[in-house]
């Protein structure tokens, strides 16, 4: 057995389950806080009710197949990155509750689809409010 070669296929298998871990563990919180925040929340129905959050599926686009961050924001992968590099050199950084990743996404995802921002915010579980700005 060739140590080297072993080396490699174990970090192969790191990069390719490191993505879907992140994935797992978003989801995994994002249920948390969807459950703890049905419990504790004072409105009697809670309209954005998906356990996804737009934080969450900023994750599953940067981490899953390459055509779906295109399809559904109209850039590829490296263009977003390239884009939040850009936004953080220019002073720009997440909000007290909004990543700037997410920021930009629901930028990117309102220009690509022409949605309302009612629609926009059920997509990222957001208020109408939160989405405006």
């Amino acid at each position: 057995m060739d140590p080297l070669n072993d080396w490699r296929a174990q970090r192969a298998i790191r990069q390719r389950i490191l993505p879907l871990a992140t994935l797992l563990i978003s989801i995994i919180l994002a249920a948390t806080q969807a459950l703890l925040q049905s419990i504790y929340s004072k409105e009697p129905e809670a309209y954005h009710t998906s356990v996804l959050t737009g934080d969450a599926w900023v994750i599953e686009l940067l981490t899953g197949h390459p055509g779906l961050i295109r399809c559904e924001l109209g850039v590829h992968r490296h263009v977003f990155l390239e884009l939040i590099s850009a936004l953080r050199r220019m002073g720009h950084s997440s909000s007290r509750f909004v990543s700037l990743e997410e920021q930009l996404a629901i930028f990117l995802y309102a220009c690509v689809t022409g949605l309302t921002i009612r629609h926009i915010g059920e997509r990222f579980q957001r208020s109408n409010e939160t989405i405006s700005r």
